[in-house]
């Protein structure tokens, strides 16, 4: 069986809607952790236009060769004058363990080398994550990454949170 074209670009904001299915199906992984897009994830309505208002860039990788369904995406942001974070990394479940994942986040590095060092600081990892920072350094590197949300909390305290919604 061939395996199915999967185009790797830059985030589009016409790729919104199928961007906020993705999270929205990795997030259910996680009981109760729930996508508020408007309330925390604006940025999900137009993500290039957010991107390119934060000096960032994102990337997603998507089936077909013309606009299929997103299957993957990364970000890369700055996160202070010397550093940039790696942001929203995603893999839809039924992509994972094919290296995608990887293959994006070297996209990020090599996009991050130019510009200044690498902070790791991805949302939510796969419940089969096992705890690696590819290369990236992380904010203490005394202890392993620590997987949140794009604000900067815990998964477990977003997922308490949701449930009190």
């Amino acid at each position: 069986m061939t395996k199915p074209l999967q185009l790797r670009r830059e985030v589009r904001d016409a790729d919104s809607a199928a961007l906020i299915e993705l999270i929205t199906t990795c997030f259910a992984a996680y009981p109760g952790c729930l996508l508020d897009v408007d309330g925390e994830e604006p940025w999900l309505r137009a993500p290039a236009t957010a991107y390119a208002r934060a000096s960032g860039r994102m990337w997603v990788a998507a089936l077909g060769d013309s606009g299929g369904p997103v299957i993957a995406c990364v970000g890369l942001k700055p996160a202070s004058p010397a550093l940039v974070e790696l942001k929203s990394l995603y893999v839809h479940p039924a992509a994972r363990r094919q290296g995608l994942g990887a293959e994006l986040v070297s996209r990020a590095r090599r996009a991050a080398a130019v510009r200044r060092p690498c902070t790791c600081g991805p949302t939510l990892g796969s419940p089969t994550r096992t705890g690696s920072t590819n290369g990236w350094a992380t904010p203490d590197s005394t202890r392993p990454a620590r997987y949140t949300t794009a604000r900067g909390r815990s998964s477990t305290t977003t997922a308490r949170q949701s449930r009190q919604r």
